[in-house]
């Protein structure tokens, strides 16, 4: 574990080194850009970007008004054509806060996180949710029983889900407000809903998928599903008591290679991560993750891709889950870092913030608790890592 945040915290380090030399000097003065009016960065209408100081410089004043000719392309535009670079910015901020602890507030307060799994317990896990009712944390991974529950401290809970034998190839997990237990199986394309308490399989949908991969619960209990082959977001209203599905909706189409979906328990947005599989590679970027978030109503409201990132550091970015916190905010695992990042609110996208950039081997799930506290799967190393201040709670 040692190694690994060394391995971390020198790979940050060299990071923002880079980004220091090639994104943050003006590259007419070579002065290293800053909040200060003279320094802000300003963008041009052809990208290119310099300091404020420079535009005056090169501004020509004439009968025309003030226009401006940049020095790498040569185009002009009127002087009131250049901008604030807000990424440029950002990353300015982000830098001015590298100094300080770089983890979420209520998480730098323990920085060292509560780990249970490990191999044997838990083999090469890929979904992971949390009963906010019970505390009771599911886990599917590829071991004989598929799906485990553990209390909120670790331990194993001695119910086990029966009719797990349905589990073919399980890829993730959600739970319902009463309890239900929602998962995608590959194995047989369907998705499989168990009652929490009796462990049984209450429902089997299996006609309506191609690739059920994604699966989140809305706070109405209507169930979210992606289908990665078929390019779909599709919903499910279920009746829970009876077990009979009343609808199946289809939200979105033209997507590739949708795999992770997020609910915002507050607003009803919806976070999206598409991934293309390798029969979709011909047409999309096989090498690349696109994060999109929708509003309640299904309008798009932010895009962030892997050139998006692309602008605030110079690394590529592979974003493996996508969770809400409880006040909104889009929070993402990556997998080159690797680390857990914040990106704010969907409407301010992107705000980046490190919440974890240490110890993290592959972090492929992510969930939140009430209070804020942060649950992260981790395939590579087998197990679940909790980043919080909750005292262990091992009751049912």
């Amino acid at each position: 574990m040692g190694a690994e945040g060394a391995g971390s915290r020198r790979a940050l380090r060299d990071l923002l080194q880079e980004a220091e030399s090639s994104l943050l000097e003006c590259q007419v003065c070579f002065e290293r850009f800053d909040f200060a009016v003279a320094r802000r960065p300003r963008s041009l209408p052809c990208g290119h970007v310099v300091c404020a100081s420079c535009v005056d410089t090169l501004a020509h004043r004439g009968r025309a008004g003030a226009q401006l000719e940049c020095p790498f392309c040569r185009g002009t535009c009127p002087v009131s054509g250049a901008r604030d670079c807000l990424p440029v910015l950002q990353l300015l901020e982000l830098l001015a806060s590298s100094s300080q602890p770089v983890l979420h507030p209520r998480i730098a307060c323990k920085s060292d996180p509560r780990v249970f799994g490990g191999w044997g317990t838990l083999v090469n896990p890929k979904g992971l949710a949390l009963c906010p009712q019970t505390r009771r944390i599911w886990v599917l991974h590829e071991g004989q029983d598929k799906l485990k529950s553990f209390h909120f401290g670790g331990t194993h809970a001695r119910q086990t889900t029966r009719g797990q034998g349905f589990l073919k190839y399980p890829l993730d997990v959600t739970i319902c407000s009463k309890g239900h237990v929602v998962v995608t199986d590959a194995g047989d394309r369907a998705v499989k809903i168990f009652q929490a308490q009796s462990g049984c399989c209450q429902l089997v949908l299996g006609t309506q998928f191609s690739l059920p991969w994604g699966v989140a619960a809305t706070p109405e209990d209507q169930i979210l599903v992606t289908d990665a082959e078929a390019g779909t977001l599709q919903r499910l209203d279920v009746d829970f008591r009876t077990g009979v599905l009343q609808a199946c909706i289809q939200l979105l189409g033209g997507l590739c290679g949708p795999r992770a979906v997020a609910v915002c328990a507050s607003s009803g947005a919806v976070a999206v991560l598409e991934c293309p599989l390798a029969l979709q590679a011909r047409n999309c970027n096989s090498s690349s993750t696109t994060l999109k978030v929708f509003d309640a109503q299904m309008q798009l409201l932010a895009l962030l891709d892997t050139l998006g990132f692309s602008l605030f550091l110079p690394t590529q970015i592979s974003m493996s889950a996508v969770a809400f916190d409880h006040q909104g905010n889009v929070v993402v695992a990556e997998t080159r870092g690797p680390a857990v990042l914040c990106l704010g609110k969907p409407n301010d996208l992107p705000v980046l913030r490190p919440l974890v950039i240490q110890g993290l081997a592959r972090p492929v799930a992510l969930a939140f608790t009430k209070q804020d506290s942060l649950l992260v799967l981790d395939s590579e190393t087998h197990s679940v890592k909790i980043y919080g201040m909750e005292d262990d709670d091992n009751g049912e």
